[in-house]
């Protein structure tokens, strides 16, 4: 996937500003469970929240850790909530378009 410029990033930063966490990140840190959960979150939604209850001081951290293992991108880290995309590889099930 190619890098996401800054007017992608603004654009899916608004698209996901009224979407609900669907991972978090608690006491036990980014663990197998985590990945597994963000890796499906991604398969089925491509634009995922991540609420960090725990680890704060390191959600940048983990929020690239996230990102590797999952093949996705940092959107944006917007206070104790990271925002991973990953577009779908079949066309027909993609739901985001950010490039013509």
């Amino acid at each position: 996937m190619e890098e996401l410029t800054g007017k992608e990033r603004r654009r899916l930063s608004g698209l996901a500003h009224g979407l609900k966490p669907l991972v978090h990140v608690g006491k036990n840190g980014v663990t197998e469970g985590v990945i597994d959960d963000t890796d499906r979150a991604l398969r089925d939604h491509e634009l995922v929240k991540i609420r960090f209850l725990n680890y704060k001081e390191q959600r940048k951290e983990l929020s690239e850790t996230l990102a590797e293992r999952t093949g996705s991108e940092i959107v944006d880290i917007i206070g104790n909530v990271a925002i991973l995309y990953r577009q779908s590889p079949d066309p027909e099930k993609r739901k985001i378009r950010i490039r013509a």
